[in-house]
């Protein structure tokens, strides 16, 4: 190899992206725009769309400030269907006063806890998928599982995982003091 040629890819490595001791300068003739990124945050309902840090941090602390965490026996969770709402299902969870509405996540976490296919009982009737599902924590293995509700009006289940899985909460990523 040529020693001037290495020096010359070495000094243009170096400098590449480089305005003298400005800094780096962005291309924006090279990359892609993605509209996709704007649009998604606008189709966002207002309490998922953030203009700051501090802002996005408020709605996650306020969160988890209303959320408990707890550890039950899975065969006491119960799920409630009715066939008059083929849509909709909850759980009615021990030491939980209302029933527990699962979110698309939890619902997923939960159906790999006890080996039933999320994908396939998404698309069953809530009745049908409840059997199903009731089938799985009657005959769970682990017996216990952790819960993390919300409840801001509507009692909301965000997660579902073994006994000894550690929480981090959305609010510490976000945190001022990077907790």
């Amino acid at each position: 190899m040529d020693i001037n040629a290495s020096a010359a890819v070495a000094v243009v490595g170096a400098s590449a992206g480089r305005t003298g001791s400005e800094g780096f300068k962005v291309d924006v003739s090279r990359g892609e725009r993605l509209g996709r990124v704007s649009s998604e945050w606008f189709s966002r309902p207002d309490d998922e769309r953030f203009l700051s840090l501090p802002e996005l941090y408020g709605a996650v602390r306020a969160r988890a400030d209303r959320a408990e965490a707890r550890t039950v026996e899975s065969r006491a969770i119960r799920v409630e269907a009715r066939r008059d709402d083929g849509e909709r299902l909850a759980l009615i969870v021990p030491g939980q006063e209302r029933p527990v509405a699962p979110t698309h996540w939890s619902f997923g976490q939960l159906c790999g806890l006890v080996a039933a296919p999320a994908g396939y009982l998404r698309e069953l009737p809530a009745p049908l998928a409840g059997i199903n599902l009731q089938h799985g924590l009657l005959n769970h293995r682990t017996e216990l599982v952790k819960t993390l509700e919300t409840n801001d009006g509507r009692v909301e289940l965000r997660a579902v995982t073994g006994p000894d899985y550690g929480r981090y909460l959305n609010s510490q990523a976000v945190s001022p003091a990077f907790n």
